[in-house]
């Protein structure tokens, strides 16, 4: 009997997860059932102990002292309450030890019954107990079994549920599937803990960083933002706690190596990671790369702000559908609107450079030619020109002295003639 009676409260156990205490208290509630159903009352206060090498139990009732008996399943007499302990008086509790019984059919039947359900409790206590603590957590699972849309994952004592929202759209489930999910909640329902996983959290990027990235363990790198949207890209901003050390470089790893491996496990999601600021506008700037910024208009009051881009990186830095941008505003928590400029620029460009003189047309060479030949061929003409100016402006003092070597010239022509 000793040998039965423990072998079967160990298989127990082993099969639910749960202790031995757990087992042995339920065993002495369904006993006790079993008893006020036949023997008593559901008023009654019942106390069984159960002998730990044969597992047979012992039944203690407690019941008030009183003058008159009017229910004596709850009550016992002064007289016969001396009986059991002479210090007995009217009001006191007895607890005094049953005959023991022999419990019908339905009794034993309430008594199973008590069993399952307190064996089931427990062992909904323990799943609970065991996975609320991993909330926030990666584990590895199977899928089980698909549902209206969701999917029913295998997580060895439980089953997660994971609904439609948190799964990687285009990604394709069969049963027997090894995944990683996220482990959302778990909450305690009245069928046993319900736990929720996701592959779409933002966290789960996070928790996969970590399993690539030993130096956020040691604090000399972590991860200051994550914006997500899943089964597309993902931006995240790291920062680095340790001068010298790049953030950047550290989460992509040897040749891509850490960030590869991360976005293998999200069906070769993007990954944007890039480095996080203090300063806003360095924030933003970062978070639109790779688009080229020129500048970042910042209204603090409102949170928002107005980014010029050059024209032909407009639709870079607005992404696919809004995309870019929309996951930098997210990643930032700034309000980006995105301003393209057609002169973005021109006027720091044209002072830096100077203008080269253009080349001389075969045209305009010949006409120098011409102008030039012209002029040597008429001398005397814009002499002439030149000494008529001479004279009309000349002032009427010198008019006078040019009057006078005039008529002298003539004279001396004069005197030769003759």
């Amino acid at each position: 009997m000793q040998n039965q009676f423990l072998s079967a409260i160990e298989q127990i156990c082993e099969e639910k997860g749960i202790s031995k205490d757990m087992v042995i208290e339920a065993i002495k509630a369904a006993i006790i059932a079993a008893y006020k159903k036949d023997f008593g009352d559901k008023e009654q206060e019942v106390r069984v102990e159960l002998n730990p090498d044969s597992g047979d139990p012992t039944i203690f009732v407690t019941k008030e002292v009183v003058e008159s008996v009017e229910d004596g399943l709850i009550q016992i007499s002064i007289a016969d309450a001396k009986k059991l302990k002479k210090a007995s008086a009217l009001g006191d509790m007895i607890e005094f030890k049953e005959d023991s019984k022999e419990f019908g059919r339905v009794a034993a039947q309430t008594a199973k019954q008590v069993i399952v359900q307190r064996i089931r409790e427990a062992e909904r206590e323990v799943v609970f107990s065991e996975f609320s603590g991993k909330e926030g957590l990666i584990i590895n699972a199977m899928v089980q079994r698909f549902e209206s849309g969701n999917v029913f994952i295998d997580l060895g004592k439980a089953t997660g549920v994971m609904f439609p929202s948190d799964q990687i759209p285009n990604e394709k489930y069969y049963p027997a599937q090894k995944i990683k999910v996220f482990v959302v909640r778990v909450e305690q329902t009245n069928r046993g803990p319900q736990i929720v996983v996701s592959r779409t959290h933002p966290d789960m990027v996070r928790r996969l960083f970590e399993l690539e990235v030993p130096e956020i363990a040691n604090g000399s790198v972590e991860i200051a933002g994550i914006a997500r949207e899943a089964g597309a890209r993902t931006k995240i901003a790291v920062k680095s706690n340790v001068p010298g050390v790049d953030p950047v470089g550290t989460f992509v790893g040897g040749r891509g190596t850490r960030v590869q491996a991360v976005m293998g496990e999200l069906g070769e999601e993007k990954i944007d990671i890039i480095a996080f600021s203090e300063d806003p506008k360095e924030y933003i700037t970062n978070a639109l790369s790779p688009t080229k910024v020129i500048s970042v208009k910042l209204d603090k009051e409102n949170k928002k702000a107005v980014v010029k881009v050059p024209e032909d990186q407009l639709s870079l830095a607005i992404g696919k559908s809004g995309q870019n941008v929309r996951l930098a505003a997210k990643l930032t928590e700034w309000n980006i609107d995105i301003d393209g400029a057609d002169d973005a620029g021109v006027e720091s460009t044209a002072k830096e450079i100077v203008p080269e003189p253009k080349p001389a047309r075969t045209a305009d060479l010949e006409d120098a030619i011409i102008a030039a030949s012209n002029a040597s061929t008429e001398p005397k003409e814009d002499e002439a020109v030149t000494k008529a100016t001479q004279v009309t402006e000349a002032t009427p003092e010198s008019k006078d002295d040019i009057k006078k070597v005039v008529e002298k010239e003539e004279a001396l022509e004069d005197s030769e003639d003759k």
